[in-house]
């Protein structure tokens, strides 16, 4: 079998027309035969350059409203028939069907159709037959036979052409087929989830990577599989590691509780938040946040809810941050922030994040629904005799939400929404909340007053016992422990308030 082949005729038919032309001339210059069908053949000729419609070679017309163009032996005959196999080369010669060494073809635009709130019949009509069709015909008979499937496989494409004057060897027909066969996958996945109801099925498909420096240590290779420029137009910086994609992913679900209030500032440190703070400017807001701790804050990733003004910018230039994420910038701000080479400065779209999770897990994977409820006034239960007063509530609900956010097992200290302390990611409920108590006291909080949001419920009253001695008077939590009435006993006797939302929020 011959390692490379001279291309003597290729199929044209996509939906896309952009950066089209200067492969046809080239195909043209080549001397390769062009078949083509509807508004391709309409774009070839309109170059001036000779093309053989489709239907012309089956002798049958586009029909059903074209649906049905392509899809006859004719064609796939000339795609599928093995170049080196007598019987095949027969049969060609018997039907009178020419062979096609080159399918270029694009599928019908179905993810975006779907994005834009079409009908449903306009959606189905979007579920490519044809050019699905052609892609896997052409992949799979990669022997004989280049599919290019995407305009973006244009370029590479054009170059082929040109090294080879035409030839096309069999290790870059293999390398197209393989991305022929990635991108007819993600069609089929994305039409299998608009479709799909009832059926619990794990079905995710990514066509966009990115090859990250490394995963979470040098060692390790990593990649990101998803689109980026969706999400963040990226202003300066290094590019973003495994590391900063998973404290950026915590730091936007974690300001997402916060998006239409007043100016929130936090700083996030191996996925869980630092320092956080609500004020009436984006610059206290950032300097009360930074106080939270200071210690931790260096090398972390930061994020605000409104838009970084100069004064705001000029602050953060005097700490080390991986990371900063704002909605807007003002310009002297983006120039002042610009002043590290390497710190990734990101300006975040306003875009809907996915509302499931996945992760994987021993052999296979798990998925779950995201945790999509944030406590509010409405889920509030009073559990104890005190309820708690105007401030204590709206700090509570502050704290609860940071308590959504963080790892479990986690406690936290909250005090005029500003974060004092957290306990994070430990074993028990009393490590969490010693931890975060022993942080505030070395940063100099004043705990008196302070209220304290749990993740989980307390199976003893030895956790508000700790947190009414450091000076904490309100507590959030859950509740649903058969020892419930224990805690809220401590309460009671010793004048404390707590609530119960009876959600859970616990994050591993």
């Amino acid at each position: 079998m011959s390692v490379s082949k001279r291309a003597k005729s290729a199929l044209i038919s996509v939906f896309h027309k952009d950066g089209l032309e200067p492969i046809v001339k080239k195909l043209d210059k080549l001397g390769i035969v062009l078949y083509s069908t509807g508004g391709t053949e309409k774009f070839i000729k309109d170059l001036g350059i000779s093309v053989v419609p489709v239907e012309d070679l089956t002798s049958y017309p586009s029909i059903l409203g074209g649906r049905v163009k392509t899809l006859h032996p004719k064609v796939f005959g000339g795609i599928l028939s093995r170049r080196e196999n007598e019987s095949d080369l027969l049969q060609l010669k018997q039907y009178e069907i020419p062979e096609i060494d080159i399918v270029i073809v694009d599928l019908y635009p179905f993810k975006k159709t779907v994005a834009s709130g079409a009908e449903e019949q306009d959606i189905i009509e979007k579920i490519d037959i044809g050019g699905i069709s052609l892609i896997r015909a052409a992949a799979k008979n990669f022997k004989d036979v280049i599919c290019v499937s995407s305009m973006d496989q244009y370029k590479a494409f054009s170059d082929i052409l040109s090294e080879g004057n035409g030839k096309i060897s069999l290790e870059q027909r293999k390398v197209f087929a393989a991305k022929a066969f990635a991108i007819s996958s993600h069609y089929d996945t994305a039409i299998f989830k608009y479709l799909n109801q009832k059926d619990i099925e794990f079905r995710e498909s990514f066509n966009e990577v990115s090859t990250l420096r490394y995963g979470e240590n040098p060692h390790q290779k990593g990649y990101f599989f998803g689109n980026l420029d969706a999400l963040f137009n990226k202003l300066h910086g290094k590019e973003l590691s495994y590391n900063n994609l998973l404290d950026v992913d915590a730091a936007v679900n974690l300001m997402n509780e916060f998006n239409d209030e007043n100016p929130t500032f936090a700083i996030l440190k191996h996925n869980n938040a630092c320092g956080l703070a609500q004020r009436d400017t984006i610059l206290q807001a950032y300097i009360d946040a930074l106080v939270g701790d200071p210690v931790s804050a260096f090398g972390g990733v930061l994020i605000a809810n409104k838009k970084i003004d100069k004064v705001t910018a000029e602050e953060i230039h005097k700490l080390f941050c991986e990371v900063v994420i704002a909605p807007e910038y003002d310009s002297d701000a983006l120039e002042i922030l610009k002043g590290k080479k390497n710190r990734i400065i990101l300006l975040q779209k306003d875009i809907e994040l996915p509302k499931t999770q996945f992760r994987t897990a021993l052999n296979g994977v798990l998925s779950q629904e995201k945790d999509s409820i944030t406590d509010d006034r409405s889920l509030l239960k009073q559990a104890t005799e005190l309820y708690p007063s105007e401030r204590e509530i709206e700090d509570l609900l502050f704290a609860s939400k940071i308590c959504k956010n963080t790892k479990s097992n986690t406690i936290v200290l909250v005090k005029d929404k500003q974060l004092c302390a957290s306990g994070t990611g430990q074993t028990s409920r009393i490590d969490a909340l010693n931890q975060s108590v022993i942080k505030a006291n070395n940063f100099n909080f004043d705990l008196k007053g302070a209220v304290m949001a749990s993740d989980a419920f307390f199976p003893f009253p030895d956790s508000v016992e700790i947190a009414g001695n450091a000076g904490i008077t309100a507590v959030i939590q859950p509740g649903g422990s058969i020892k419930d009435q224990l805690s809220i006993d401590y309460c009671n006797d010793h004048k404390m308030s707590m609530v119960f939302t009876g959600i859970r929020h616990f994050k591993h």
